[in-house]
């Protein structure tokens, strides 16, 4: 367990062009316990994760993002009923992919509201689908536009996913809300990963800003065999006879057992 302290949207803010702040996504509590052990400053964790009991004991100083598209959360007043739960059960933030309406009525009650520009999944439909966002003069600057709109909202931060470095980094300069790239370059304020790419273990297409750091599909897959060979292993001593042994029962004392007989009687 690390010695630091888990960081407020303030010390966030105070923070912005001075260094490049880590962030991943993650999935299970096993992840969360390493990135806290690794130093991970941010993370965006799925509900259930972050809402675990456990969540705090193990990533005790990750500023943990909480989130629901605006397909899954709908109305404003549903957001923030979520959101309020959110952070009462261990959020420091909430996502929000809604409309800039439902980010200011969020942020009107306090609640740290981090917005999403560029690539949206959930959006991508009206961006022209899986691909970079903002690679011409009129593109970059309504993404400029969009971004000052959640700064103007009361958003603290917003993911910007897959829009060119130059542009990211110019729209940095120019606001004071914080810029989580996702593809976006280092001229914003945290560089975010999935910890599923970072592992090696992510199914199907991985995207170009991706790394790959280690390859726990090779291991899980080692682990698999190593499963099936262990079961494999106690099916054939029960089979011979050689599973259970003495050593792996409780015994009992001889007149004790004989009194035992005794008191059922002949079988």
């Amino acid at each position: 367990m690390t010695n630091r302290k888990l960081p407020t949207v303030a010390d966030l803010r105070a923070l912005k062009g001075k260094r490049q702040l880590t962030m991943l996504r993650y999935f299970e509590l096993d992840e969360a316990e390493a990135a806290e052990q690794a130093g991970i400053d941010i993370a965006s964790v799925p509900s259930e994760v972050v809402f675990h009991p456990a969540y705090r004991e193990v990533a005790p100083s990750i500023f943990s993002m909480a989130g629901q598209t605006h397909l899954e959360a709908g109305t404003p007043e549903d957001y923030l009923r979520w959101s309020g739960d959110a952070i009462n059960r261990g959020a420091d933030a909430v996502y929000c992919s809604g409309s800039l309406q439902t980010v200011e009525y969020l942020a009107r009650e306090h609640i740290p509201v981090v917005g999403h520009v560029g690539l949206v999944p959930a959006r991508a439909t009206w961006t022209g689908g899986y691909r970079a966002v903002g690679k011409t003069a009129d593109d970059a600057l309504r993404l400029f536009k969009e971004i000052k709109a959640y700064e103007n909202a009361g958003a603290f931060a917003v993911e910007i996913e897959v829009v060119p470095e130059a542009v990211a980094s110019e729209i940095s300069k120019r606001v004071n809300i914080l810029l989580w790239s996702m593809g976006a370059g280092p001229g914003c304020d945290a560089q975010y990963l999935f910890a599923n790419d970072i592992l090696g273990y992510t199914d199907g297409h991985i995207p170009r800003h991706s790394k790959v750091y280690r390859d726990f599909r090779k291991e899980f897959e080692r682990l698999q065999a190593e499963r099936v060979a262990a079961f494999s292993e106690f099916i054939s001593d029960v089979e011979a006879g050689a599973y259970p042994q003495d050593k792996h029962l409780v015994q009992m004392d001889p007149k004790e057992l004989e009194a035992f007989k005794s008191g059922i009687g002949a079988s």
